[in-house]
């Protein structure tokens, strides 16, 4: 397949009925229209990918040079690269759209990337799921504490890595491997089986599985 992915944004969850009435929670994605913007070769670029536009937008929330690069496909707004297998340049050309029902059917299964939700500064009982100090024998003001971080003379520091509070959330994660329960080809929905990261309205990128991947990374 010359393209191994699109560019979507999600939209929420649902659940689907079976018709031997299982349940399953699914998250609704709108993929593509997504426009080829640049295609990338080993000569001129040092690796081989193909990268995608997706969603038109106002030409002035563009600067010149994004307006130029998006050329005949009108402003885009965002961008994202997908690796391609050798010999597949023949087929393709810039300004070649695809939509969800050119690379995906229902039982494929797909990686989808995407920006967690932001949680801000969190204590470790949120953050890791501490249980925290003792209630009783004065300690009223270390409930929610990590306790302990460290030994005094040896080491005499604290380890990189422990555990503490800190930022939560707000990075680039992954769920793999999930199922395509259903398409919407009219309106450019896949329904996938469980969720993905980000609030609605996120913007995600869904491509097809690699071999052996399972679960989150």
């Amino acid at each position: 397949m010359a393209v191994e992915g699109l560019i979507g944004k999600k939209l929420g969850m649902v659940q689907l009925v079976a018709d031997d009435g299982r349940v399953t929670g699914c998250t609704v994605v709108e993929l593509g229209p997504c426009a080829i913007t640049q295609i990338k070769t080993e000569t001129r670029d040092g690796y081989q990918a193909v990268q995608l536009g997706f969603e038109r937008t106002a030409e002035w929330k563009l600067t010149k040079a994004e307006r130029g690069h998006s050329g005949s496909n009108g402003p885009l707004r965002y961008l994202a690269e997908f690796p391609t297998e050798p010999g597949n340049y023949e087929e393709l050309k810039v300004g070649q759209t695809f939509t969800v029902s050119d690379l995906f059917n229902v039982g494929d299964r797909v990686d989808v990337a995407a920006t967690s939700k932001g949680k801000g500064f969190t204590g470790v009982v949120k953050r890791y799921g501490f249980r925290g100090g003792p209630k009783t024998h004065g300690q009223s003001d270390r409930y929610r504490a990590p306790g302990s971080i460290g030994a005094g003379t040896t080491p005499g520091r604290v380890y990189k890595g422990t555990k503490m509070a800190g930022h939560q959330g707000a990075r680039r994660c992954s769920v793999l491997n999930l199922e395509v329960i259903r398409i919407n080809p009219a309106r450019g929905l896949i329904f996938v089986n469980g969720s993905v990261p980000g609030p609605p309205n996120q913007i995600v990128t869904v491509r097809h599985t690699r071999h052996g991947s399972a679960g989150r990374a």
